[in-house]
């Protein structure tokens, strides 16, 4: 591990996020109108949808460091399969999309989470918007389940200020960061955000380092009009990890600390970089524009030696204790680039307020991938552990044999060009009820080049995907809300033999209600919801990297939702979800010959999901503080498609708190998993199952100038 001070000089000259805000006369900071994209001009009660906001406050109450914790935060979203933990990847509400690409997800309205940058680091981020629902006829190219969209720290007009912080934790984790806003003049304004960090790891010979540069850029152009740039840098170095091998459905097969990897394959390095311009100009105080254009590209590259997966060829199903590995090659680089347009605004007519949001949008992404894959021989060959590249699960020794050379497996790139148009109008019909009607329409076109075959596919479909909705509000501290919608998304990708996939439709509705007491203080959201899919896909377990047809899905369920400050000092944030989630088609795979049946549930989607916390504001003379607790249950969940594997139910139990030192300095901990439980965090099959991290501590201090 390198010192601390080699770490603070590597974030020196990081810097941070910014948004915008003018300072008034007597000095006070008023933070003026970004919009969010798709969204216009509404109150939450208004909104026909179950939304979620984890805020700044609650990812540095938790010490949060990357997206797939926070998301922990939402009873409603479950983790997936992470490639090793070099991605990103959720379901909403049960539906998680293509399992052998990252979960997309929203940054600042723009596409931005479908390359192989790692898994983001949450430094920079203002808040995560959990957007549940039937969204589709406005986002487009999304899962029914719902969307995440994160909103990054924007450049604040009037004010210059920031903080930094250092801590330490469990595993010999270091991290630095920093956050800065210069106000430069009136009308210019830069926030720089970064981060550095390095940390051994609970598994075995595994150690990670991550790096992080994510500034920010305000420029007002006039009274309505701003011009905001966002530039991502981020580099993650790590050791490719496909957990431990479960036989027999013994979760103790081996300790979970134990890598059956090979070290000398070395990191996988995942890098992002990515840019942001967005102008927004508002006309008057009811209409608006916005304009933006992203880009982003990714490369992941490394090797790593994986248990082998099919029964014929892995000898551990045989002796119990020598494992049969592959050993692979990555290299997969993506580009992808958004321009988009939205317009919104009020008008009445004939006594009757319409609220308008219509805009277009361009989506172009391009994954290359280079998969190279060397495979153990048959078992009924009597092969020998070097031509089966074995290691003992029992006494593992590393560096036993030469490492095998990968052959060309997959060479392809697949071009995805998708254009949307939407509309969206929300009619107050009177002061209590409102309807909302919207719809959109999507062309795309993939374009596969697979360069081992020669062979070029290609494939075009449109869609007009229809939302209608109703929000009562009964009264002003309850609204109820009704909602239908379609939605459109493209498969990319082809199975084992090359077939492009059918786009993936979806059907969703939904009802519940929103309550909000305590003059907004305190709010909720109660949601009955059902969705159903086709042409769904599922990985392909005997042939990794590829996917399989299922036909249907469906899931529906019941979720409850609260959060906000019970008294001025005490908080609570409890999350609730019931999530049933299965296949609705009968299908034998022909290459691993196991039996999807309907009513087969979908993989790694526990029913019942708890997180659970609260905070209290502490004064002590004239030091502040704050102390906290929270749980998280997640229940029993499918562990392999197509199987009889069970990932067991498992409970978190997380403390941390806060004291002011001096003004503008505090001193913060926390401990995750205090009883030290035993879990898992997702699965791939039986003998990839990502394993969860024990007892863990940090403590650090905040320094805010």
């Amino acid at each position: 591990m390198r010192s601390i001070s080699i770490l603070l000089a590597g974030i020196s000259c990081l810097a941070t996020v910014p948004a915008f805000a003018e300072e008034s006369a007597d000095g006070e900071i008023t933070v003026t109108g970004i919009r969010q994209a798709y969204r216009g001009d509404f109150e939450q009660k208004e909104i026909p949808q179950a939304i979620t906001t984890i805020d700044a406050k609650q990812l540095e109450n938790n010490n949060i460091l990357r997206l797939t914790d926070a998301l922990d935060l939402n009873a409603s979203v479950a983790r997936q399969n992470t490639l090793g933990g070099l991605w990103d990847a959720f379901a909403i509400r049960g539906f998680a999309g293509d399992e052998n690409l990252p979960s997309g997800y929203l940054v600042n309205g723009f596409n931005g989470g479908r390359g192989f940058g790692g898994q983001r680091d949450v430094a920079g981020i203002e808040s995560i918007e959990v957007l549940k629902g039937p969204a589709a006829a406005l986002l487009g190219r999304g899962e029914p389940g719902g969307t995440i969209n994160i909103v990054t720290k924007q450049p604040l007009y009037g004010d210059s200020f920031g903080s930094t912080a250092l801590q330490y934790g469990s595993y010999d984790r270091v991290r630095a960061e920093a956050d800065a806003n210069l106000a430069i003049g009136e009308n210019f304004s830069v926030r720089l955000v970064g981060y550095a960090e390095e940390a051994d790891s609970f598994r075995d010979t595994i150690e990670s380092q991550r790096r992080g540069f994510v500034p920010s850029v305000g420029l007002r152009l006039g009274e309505q009009t701003r011009l905001t740039y966002d530039l991502e840098w981020t580099r993650v170095a790590v050791p490719f990890d496909r957990g431990i091998v479960v036989l027999n459905n013994n979760f103790q097969t081996v300790p979970r600390n134990r890598f059956l990897g090979e070290p000398r394959d070395g990191d996988h390095v995942a890098r992002a970089e990515g840019h942001q311009l967005r102008l927004q100009h508002d006309f008057n105080d009811k209409w608006n524009v916005q304009l933006g254009v992203s880009h982003r590209d990714t490369l992941l590259t490394g090797q790593s030696s994986d248990a082998e997966l099919v029964r014929s060829r892995q000898k551990l199903f045989a002796d119990g204790r020598s494992l049969s590995r592959q050993r692979r090659s990555r290299m997969y680089d993506s580009e992808h680039f958004v321009v988009r347009g939205e317009v919104s605004g009020e008008f009445d007519m004939g006594g009757v307020r319409h609220r308008i949001l219509f805009g277009a949008d361009y989506d172009k992404f391009e994954n290359d991938q280079d998969f190279r894959r060397f495979r153990p021989p048959a078992v009924s060959g009597n092969p020998s552990d070097l031509a089966a590249n074995i290691i003992d699960i029992v006494n593992p020794v590393y560096g036993r044999f030469p490492l095998p050379t990968p052959a060309p497996l997959t060479n392809r790139v697949d071009i995805q060009k998708s254009t949307g148009l939407y509309l969206q109008d929300q009619i107050n019909l009177s002061d209590r009820l409102q309807v909302r009607i919207g719809a959109r329409y999507d062309d795309f076109q993939l374009t596969t080049n697979n360069r081992i075959t020669t062979v070029v596919s290609e494939r075009k479909a449109s869609r007009l995907s229809p939302q209608a909705g109703l929000v009562f509000e009964t009264s002003d501290a309850v609204s109820l809300y009704a909602v239908y919608g379609e939605g459109f998304r493209a498969n990319i990708g082809t199975d084992a033999s090359g077939r492009i996939f059918d786009p993936e439709t979806s059907r969703s509705i939904e009802a519940g209600a929103k309550l909000s007491l305590l003059d907004g203080k305190l709010t909720g959201t109660f949601s009955l919801y059902q969705m159903q899919k086709s042409n769904v896909l599922a990985t392909d377990t005997a042939n990794p990297g590829f996917l399989v047809a299922i036909g249907k899905a469906r899931s529906r369920g019941a979720e409850l939702d609260i959060a906000g400050q019970i008294t001025p000092s005490l908080g609570i944030l409890l999350s609730y979800a019931y999530t049933d989630a299965e296949s609705r088609s009968s299908i034998l795979d022909p290459n691993f010959s196991f039996q999807i049946r309907p009513g087969d549930p979908l993989i790694n989607i526990p029913k019942h999901s708890v997180n659970v916390q609260l905070t209290q504001d502490l004064k002590l003379g004239s030091t502040n503080g704050r102390i906290g607790a929270g749980v998280q249950h997640v229940g029993e969940r499918s562990g392999e498609t197509g199987t009889t594997l069970k990932l067991p139910s498992h409970n978190l139990v997380r403390v941390f708190g806060n004291v002011s030192l001096t003004k503008g300095i505090e001193m913060f901990g926390e401990v995750r998993n205090l009883f030290n439980a035993h879990w898992y965090a997702n699965s791939y099959a039986a003998l990839w199952v990502q394993p969860g991290t024990p007892r863990a501590a940090s403590i650090g201090v905040r320094a805010r100038f």
